[in-house]
């Protein structure tokens, strides 16, 4: 599958719903617009023409060679159809990374937004607390620096802490001015909260949506953006890669349209992964159901290296539906958050005996960082054999309570609690991947013209732990970052030659229906619905917050076994290797990325941040360094982890 190593990566870090404006403007041709609806295929052509899109009137400002490249792209834009189409940047992802990225691209060419679900469904959209910045005088770089380096207990990249550290004020000063309000305070300045690990209060925030304020004012400016189309309920299936000169290419990407249920290729000069996490790797996560790996496991059939799989954040205080007074009817897709910033307002944890146990554990008691938190209340559910814990914020004013946590108190009023007066039922939750696709500090990865940016990406900001509320903001930074480069890449494509066939060359995914009954077909759903449960438990068991080698190994052993179970089992119904559906495509993501985490979790051996394992329990200043995944030439032979499509040769 891949040649792991623990060492730094020796990359060059140099629809439901299809939203479509219905024209896109040429450059030079501000009265002329194309239809894109022409029902042309362009698959028939002896030859595929440069890559279609429209290019906004900047580019005017560039070459005249690229003026009058994009006034053919955009004259041709004609020919796209309902299953191959053309642009010059396409973003994977619809969370606050890929829409601020996919707004600042838009300036300089066409733009295709792809999101497997509504385009809010997203873990920005679940986002409660806020984005950390600093932007009070009391604060300073240098503190917000020391704060992540510390939680991400010694493993992150200066230089990238640094960076986003220094330009993350800029960006959320950017989101402002877009429409996004946050909270303020008496005084009329923005209310900074505090979080577990900040030794300063730091946390821009609205109420605890502050994902949702975010994602608001970005897909507005989006929608207002005639340069962006938005594909919403395409699911992305695999990279289009090719080689050339002994480096990898990559020129867009395979989807299903789950509405129209047909393959749609979209090629592109220039790819952002921007896709999210995997927590649906475990039975209890808070992402959204969205967040089953596709990126991470996407880029790792592409080639890309990957880095730090082993730091899974589990958050410690997901709501318990357990302690509600009246029970949930059925089962969450996500369990519902309750955010850092409860701790970071007062609230104080409690066992089920309502003793107060984090002071045992750790000098910054309910303060401390988050992989404390969470093996804490796991020793404490363990010993005591019970279910939940309890956090308690009922000791504040009740009505700076309900200012403050507004969503989470209605949720839990919802079931018959009372967050003002009782306690908070909580238990941890898988919740962010630190580790991911290897990014440079421009969001660039290995493999050219692919971009990362978000929780997909490893950038080294986080390191082994990362710290409350940096999510978001590395994801603004990092979007920004990418852009200059990706812009750059875009222009020199304007002369591959090579790229202009790339519609037609490589193979198609097809659809099993009608090749396969509808009895096969409910049977492959029902055996791939219960895979997916044996994988989620057996990651939980064996992988979880408290780690061994023994464990470890085991779950290597019965993962492999699962995936060749149902491989055989679907290509014994009648599936075909080329076959894709959104449940398959999901299931083989979610057992490449468990095999990436078991894999980087046996490769460290030591306990750092949120990798404890009980056979190495101290840190090693030796191996104080990330691990990286390697793509070997020759793949594991299972469905999972090779791309459906043969990676081209390029001349």
């Amino acid at each position: 599958m891949a040649n792991l190593t623990s060492g730094f990566a020796s990359i060059k870090c140099s629809g439901v719903m299809h939203v479509d404006k219905g024209h896109m403007q040429a450059s030079g041709l501000p009265f002329l617009s194309f239809r894109r609806g022409a029902q042309l295929d362009i698959s028939s052509l002896g030859s595929v023409p440069r890559f279609v899109g429209a290019r906004s009137t900047c580019a005017s400002q560039q070459h005249v060679r690229h003026k009058i490249s994009a006034i053919r792209a955009s004259t041709l834009s004609c020919l796209q159809n309902d299953t191959t189409k053309f642009f010059d940047f396409v973003v994977i992802g619809s969370g606050v990374a890929g829409l601020r990225y996919a707004l600042e691209v838009s300036k300089h060419g066409s733009v295709a937004i792809i999101t497997k679900a509504e385009p809010h469904e997203s873990n920005t959209n679940y986002a409660q607390g806020g984005v950390s910045a600093v932007l009070c005088p009391s604060d300073s770089v240098e503190s917000h620096m020391e704060d992540t380096i510390v939680a991400g207990a010694y493993l992150c990249d200066e230089e990238t802490v640094r960076v986003v550290c220094t330009e993350g004020p800029e960006r959320v000063k950017e989101l402002i001015a877009m429409g996004a309000s946050f909270d303020h305070g008496e005084d009329g300045r923005l209310h900074l909260a505090r979080e577990g690990g900040h030794s300063h209060n730091r946390i821009v925030h609205s109420a605890d949506m502050t994902g949702r304020e975010i994602e608001r004012a970005l897909l507005q400016a989006v929608d207002n953006d005639d340069n962006i189309s938005l594909f919403g309920h395409h699911f992305a299936i695999d990279l289009l890669t090719c080689q050339k000169n002994g480096e990898i290419y990559c020129y867009g990407v395979d989807t299903i349209d789950i509405e129209t249920q047909k393959i749609v290729r979209i090629i592109s000069k220039v790819t952002l992964l921007a896709s999210g996490g995997a927590g649906h790797i475990y039975p209890t996560t808070t992402n959204p159901p969205v967040a089953t790996g596709d990126g991470i496991a996407m880029s790792h059939r592409a080639q890309a290296v990957i880095s730090n799989m082993e730091f899974v954040q589990f958050h410690p205080t997901a709501l318990s539906d357990d302690g509600l007074p009246i029970k949930p009817t059925t089962k969450r897709e996500n369990a519902f958050l309750i955010t850092e910033a409860v701790r970071g307002d007062g609230g104080i944890l409690y066992n089920q005996s309502m003793e107060r146990f984090m002071p045992m554990y750790d000098d910054r008691a309910e303060l401390a960082p988050r992989d404390v938190v969470a093996r804490s209340i796991d020793d404490q559910l363990k010993k005591r054999g019970e279910k939940y814990v309890l956090l308690d914020i009922s000791h504040k004013p009740r009505d700076k309570i309900l200012a403050h946590f507004p969503n989470i108190a209605a949720e839990c009023l919802r079931y018959g609690l009372d967050i003002t007066r009782q306690p908070i039922p909580v238990v941890p939750a898988a919740h962010y991947m630190c580790g991911g696709v290897r990014a440079g500090l421009q969001g660039e990865t290995n493999v050219k013209g692919l971009y990362v940016a978000g929780e997909v990406a490893c950038t080294g900001l986080h390191g082994a732990n990362r710290l409350a509320s940096n999510s978001l903001l590395e994801a603004l930074v990092f979007a920004r970052r990418a852009v200059q480069p990706s812009i750059d890449h875009m222009v020199d494509a304007d002369d591959d030659a090579g790229a202009s066939l790339a519609a037609a060359r490589w193979a198609r995914p097809t659809l099993p229906w009608p090749t396969l009954g509808g009895g096969a077909l409910s049977d492959i759903a029902e055996r791939t619905r219960r895979t997916r449960a044996e994988l989620q438990s057996v990651m939980w068991e064996y992988v979880g917050i408290v780690r061994s080698t023994g464990r470890l190994k085991q779950a290597e052993w019965r993962i492999g076994d699962l995936e060749s179970e149902w491989e055989e089992f679907l290509f014994r119904r009648g599936w075909a290797p080329t076959m894709v559906g959104v449940d398959a495509c999901e299931m083989r993501n979610l057992f490449c990325c468990a095999k990436l985490v078991v894999k980087s979790a046996l490769a460290r051996r030591e306990s750092r941040g949120l990798h404890f394992t009980e056979d190495f329990p101290y840190l090693e200043e030796s191996r104080r360094k990330p691990t990286v995944i390697f793509p070997d030439a020759v793949q594991e032979l299972t469905w999972s982890s090779k791309p459906l499509q043969r990676q081209l040769q390029c001349k």
